[in-house]
């Protein structure tokens, strides 16, 4: 099966709003054997959705539509399809049903732009919402499949997991090929130095596909594996992911989507141990992302933002005179300073963050970019000096992950320098 993607709205189409839905989309069919054949995005314009409507269903056999669902007057998707399909919009109860349910346990007044979300194209399916009042829309004619969802992305995703992609399986049937993938991601070495050390691409992976996907964290491997047969396609892709991680092992900290403040916070979990973070350059980024996650308070102690040195002083009793000799920004004073909430906090361990994030700041032998981490546990105090860029906000991001992933190493044995 082939499908073609269209995203509705003007705030995509001006940059005002970033299109995580394609991402998405894209890689949760080309997991499931689906085809992308095209993918375009158009304004909110009757005419334009229409003449895109036209496009798709003469190329594609599955088109996934999203946005333009909404209460609003620019929500315009469900009028066009309507119209695309000469059908008309009927009530549908248990959209109904669903709409009052979600609006009163919001503790809103049930309105109008409220009750006509659950006018439904007369030969459409519809989707549930969980997440929203707009119900999804599946039409069928002519061996092509429609599905038009909400943008909004967590109302979209609930979706297509728990019912559009269920549906198209059962539809589909066994694959003639199956497609196998994993993503390994990395952290710590960039694209270049990442590749280098695997070596031969093409010996590595025998006939397979692996993608470099960098971002601001570190990098993505894409592994994908094509096959007649299921078993000699998890073989494969079993076979290639070993083969890297005995190359890049230590620099892999998970599967998938998976973020490195999940991964760090099951360590500690795991392992009974609680974390007080003492933070200078990041300003509280790095204790932001230790509590994003679900049940941190079972390992997260407390976390304080020393931004002055003063502060440094009083509250981690880091020594005036390593300030003064050896600068905020130094070994010496992170590895103090990761000691000092130690203490204080009580927690099993420390950890700390110190640097010049930019644009301005850097001193003889620190430029831009310089942080110093330092980590503190029961069996060790020590630093370590990274090198990040120019860029203040990606700095800040940067420092927070190499401590996270230092946190990482620790927890696993592995040793912080190479």
């Amino acid at each position: 099966m082939n499908a073609y993607l269209i995203s509705i709205g003007d705030e995509l189409l001006i940059g005002q709003t970033v299109n995580t839905n394609v991402s998405f989309l894209g890689n949760l069919l080309s997991d499931n054997n689906i085809d992308i054949i095209k993918s375009t995005v158009i304004g909110d314009d009757h005419q334009a959705i229409l003449d895109e409507f036209n496009l798709a269903f003469n190329s594609a056999e599955l088109i996934i539509c999203t946005g333009g669902l909404g209460p609003t007057h620019d929500d315009i998707t469900r009028n066009a399809v309507v119209e695309y399909f000469k059908t008309e919009l009927i009530n549908n109860e248990e959209v109904l049903e669903d709409v009052k349910a979600f609006v009163t346990k919001r503790g809103r007044e049930l309105k109008k732009n409220h009750t006509d979300q659950a006018l439904v194209p007369k030969i459409a399916t519809a989707i549930r919402n969980e997440n929203g009042t707009a119900p999804g829309i599946w039409i069928e004619k002519e061996n092509k499949i429609l599905v038009v969802m909400p943008g909004v992305p967590y109302e979209m995703k609930a979706m297509m997991n728990n019912y559009v992609i269920p549906t198209l399986l059962e539809k589909i049937g066994t694959p003639k090929e199956f497609i196998k993938k994993v993503t390994l991601q990395t952290t710590g070495l960039p694209e270049s130095i990442l590749a280098e050390r695997l070596g031969d691409i093409n010996e590595l992976l025998n006939g397979a596909k692996l993608a470099f996907l960098p971002n601001q964290y570190g990098v993505k491997l894409r592994i994908t594996v094509k096959s007649n047969d299921e078993e000699i396609a998890n073989n494969q892709l079993l076979e290639i992911e070993q083969k890297i991680r005995s190359k890049v092992g230590r620099y892999i900290f998970g599967k998938g989507e998976i973020t490195l403040e999940e991964v760090v916070g099951r360590l500690l979990k795991e392992r009974d141990l609680r974390i007080a973070v003492a933070e200078s350059c990041t300003g509280g980024g790095l204790a932001n992302r230790i509590t994003n996650i679900n049940g941190s308070s079972n390992y997260f102690e407390r976390g304080i933002v020393t931004y002055s040195n003063a502060a440094k002083v009083e509250l981690l009793k880091v020594e005036e005179d390593v300030l003064i000799d050896k600068g905020a920004v130094s070994a010496e004073v992170a590895m103090q300073m990761a000691e000092g909430i130690k203490s204080t906090s009580g927690a099993d361990i420390g950890i700390s963050l110190t640097g010049i994030m930019g644009p301005t700041g850097a001193v003889t032998n620190k430029p831009v970019g310089t942080v110093f981490i330092g980590y503190c546990d029961d069996k060790v105090c020590t630093s370590k000096r990274f090198q990040f860029g120019d860029d203040r906000v990606l700095n800040k991001n940067r420092a927070t992950q190499a401590a996270l992933d230092m946190i990482r190493k620790s927890l696993l044995g592995i040793a912080f320098e190479e």
